[in-house]
């Protein structure tokens, strides 16, 4: 069918419904910095991390103090909405199920702090399914590959082995620079944005996980 021997998920977008969650806590701190931020904005921002974020808002490396700020208070107060605001995404334990089903192993690659994936996984009833979870928040943001690259190493399964879900274009771009086979999820972005994945679906819901394997073989 393939010769795909592991799967490698990103959190926001993916298995977790965090944009607005994340869009509102954003603008809270950016409000009152005097940054403008609009939904728009965050489209071209979600995905990343936040040093990464910031750079692409100001236009310019953002200061320690300010990458300090929002990793602190934006992200403290996101946590502490996750478990009245956050829900799975449709079609997420399908897919799970289904590929520990299959014996292939599964790892979170996210941009995201730790605290927010292990929270996430914790609240949502995921952490049984992962192998390992990798935070990119330290690393070079996607669309550089650097996450995917250090979670295919965990999993111990080479890159061109491994299949990303991704939401974003920056994680999309990310897993073509490494070589790995992705399917673009249209939860966050429209789909005509995702076209660098090998496969592009609306939802998860309602697809099984051999039909994903075989179109990605193709």
């Amino acid at each position: 069918m393939t010769n795909i021997a592991a799967v490698l998920w990103d959190m926001d977008g993916v298995l977790a419904d965090t944009g607005l969650l994340h869009y509102e806590t954003w603008k809270l701190v950016l409000d009152e910095q005097g940054i403008p931020f609009d939904m728009e904005t965050f489209g071209r921002i979600f995905g990343r991390n936040n040093a990464s974020s910031l750079e692409a808002l100001l236009g310019h490396p953002p200061s320690e103090e300010l990458l300090r700020l929002v990793d602190k208070v934006k992200e403290e107060t996101f946590r502490q909405l996750v478990p009245q605001r956050v829900r799975r995404l449709p079609g997420v334990i399908d897919w799970l199920e289904g590929f520990q089903r299959l014996d292939l192993p599964q790892a979170v690659a996210s941009s995201a702090p730790m605290e927010n994936i292990d929270l996430l996984v914790d609240v949502l009833g995921m952490r049984a399914y992962f192998a390992h979870l990798v935070s990119g928040h330290a690393m070079p943001s996607k669309p550089d590959p650097a996450v995917f690259l250090e979670a295919a190493r965990r999993v111990g399964v080479e890159a061109g082995r491994c299949l990303v879900i991704e939401d974003s274009p920056a994680g999309i771009g990310a897993a073509g620079r490494a070589g790995l086979r992705c399917v673009g999820v249209a939860t966050t972005h429209e789909a005509g944005k995702l076209g660098e994945a090998d496969v592009v679906l609306p939802t998860l819901e309602g697809v099984g996980v051999e039909e994903v394997l075989r179109e990605v073989a193709r």
